[in-house]
């Protein structure tokens, strides 16, 4: 299941998590969180969907559906998360990979202050994995230094924290697992260079994909990172912005 906005531009949001879903061989359950007003530049305006008509989806889905994982994006406002709150407190068992998406590329806003810590305080909790990038993880942790921030954000409940390296530098992206009672995990990835619209959505959909299918966390991320890298490797032009990772490319585990 997958809750999160749409991209009107195709390159991010809930068609990148249809696509990477379905490219690794799972059914997706969309759930539209919000629509945006959006390009391969940069997100300008963004509106919530009812949390009424989520919590309705979400409800009607769980009682036809099974539901192997869950992940979530942008999510609008903070009467969205408290709707995925209760939803996930009646499913405890099912894995949730939360992208904590807050900022497009372009700077543009995707979350306010009052959602902001409304996932941290409620969501967070319930998460498997959150995947935030290194400007994420600096805003969400209180902490420029990426090990002290991981380590706020898991003493305030959350599993594991995949902090990604794709704004680094360098001739590899490196993103580390951080866990509680754990040295953390480092993966090692091939840097193509430049950025790439909706590769954080991807990354977290696919880590979900995996879940689904039965992989671990680790071989999730492994699996992830391997079709992300792929995806960009054959990255399309679409406009005038960043290119967007070709996610439709035939996939091989």
């Amino acid at each position: 299941m997958i809750i999160s906005g749409l991209d009107p531009s195709g390159g991010a949001g809930i068609q990148a998590d249809i696509q990477a879903i379905t490219a690794l061989g799972c059914h997706p359950l969309p759930v539209l969180s919000c629509l945006t007003v959006q390009d391969t530049r940069n997100v300008y305006n963004a509106t919530a969907t009812d949390p009424e008509i989520v919590r309705q989806q979400l409800q009607c889905l769980a009682a036809d559906s099974p539901i192997h994982a869950i992940k979530t994006g942008a999510l609008g406002n903070a009467d969205v998360v408290d709707v995925l709150v209760d939803f996930l407190a009646g499913h405890p068992d099912i894995p949730l990979i939360t992208d904590p998406v807050i900022k497009a590329a372009g700077g543009g806003d995707l979350a306010d202050e009052a959602l902001i810590e409304r996932m941290k305080q409620r969501l967070f909790p319930y998460a498997e994995i959150i995947t935030p990038n290194s400007i994420e993880l600096a805003l969400l942790g209180g902490d420029e230094d990426a090990a002290r921030a991981a380590h706020n954000l898991l003493e305030s409940g959350c599993e594991s924290v995949l902090a990604t390296g794709g704004h680094g530098e360098g001739d590899e992206i490196i993103n580390s697992l951080y866990y509680r009672d754990q040295d953390p995990l480092h993966f090692h990835i091939e840097r193509i260079g430049g950025e790439y619209h909706g590769t954080g959505c991807t990354l977290a959909a696919s880590i979900a994909a995996g879940r689904a299918s039965g992989l671990s966390a680790r071989a999730s991320i492994a699996q992830a990172q391997n079709y992300v890298l792929r995806a960009i490797r054959h990255a399309l032009k679409v406009g005038e912005g960043q290119p967007v990772p070709d996610r439709g490319i035939p996939w091989e585990s």
